[in-house]
């Protein structure tokens, strides 16, 4: 028991000083969960983690609109043509490591759109670097509305 506990409390330590990034030290989220990004890293790991269902091009799965026989819509363009634009980082971010319906149930609401969970097969850093990756790729329109939600998730 003893061996276990320096390794225990570096856990803890550890998770409060995640929570104090993720919150912020004013108890708000920080401008954005995703600090610098290595948009090559990113690339590849959209490609080997994203692309099956979201596309190599980013261009969703077809008829992505038209929910299947299980009521679950097929996964979204990352592309301008979708909507991952409209959501600010934290969103994104929290959508990616937890799934959407775990992302969303923390914000209140109620839909399970199929997209699992990564927190167990990416690092945050290599989140940060997927959302960098597909951010760079979209027009300068998008990128600005979509820094605009990622500011307004931080308004209390």
């Amino acid at each position: 028991m003893r061996t276990l506990m320096p390794a225990g409390a570096a856990v803890l330590i550890a998770a409060i000083a995640a929570g104090v990034w993720w919150r912020g030290v004013d108890g708000r989220p920080p401008a954005s969960p995703i600090a610098a990004v290595d948009l090559a890293s990113g690339e590849a790991l959209y490609q080997a983690t994203c692309a099956a269902c979201h596309g190599a091009n980013r261009e969703g799965a077809e008829d992505w609109q038209i929910p299947g026989p299980d009521g679950r819509l097929p996964p979204p363009p990352h592309d301008e043509t979708g909507h991952t634009w409209h959501h600010g980082d934290a969103l994104l971010f929290d959508y990616i490591k937890l799934g959407g319906a775990e992302a969303l149930a923390q914000r209140g609401l109620v839909f399970d759109s199929g997209m699992p969970g990564f927190a167990d097969a990416l690092t945050d850093a290599e989140i940060g670097d997927i959302l960098g990756y597909i951010k760079s790729t979209w027009p300068e329109r998008e990128r600005a509305v979509q820094a605009a939600r990622t500011e307004a998730e931080r308004t209390p």
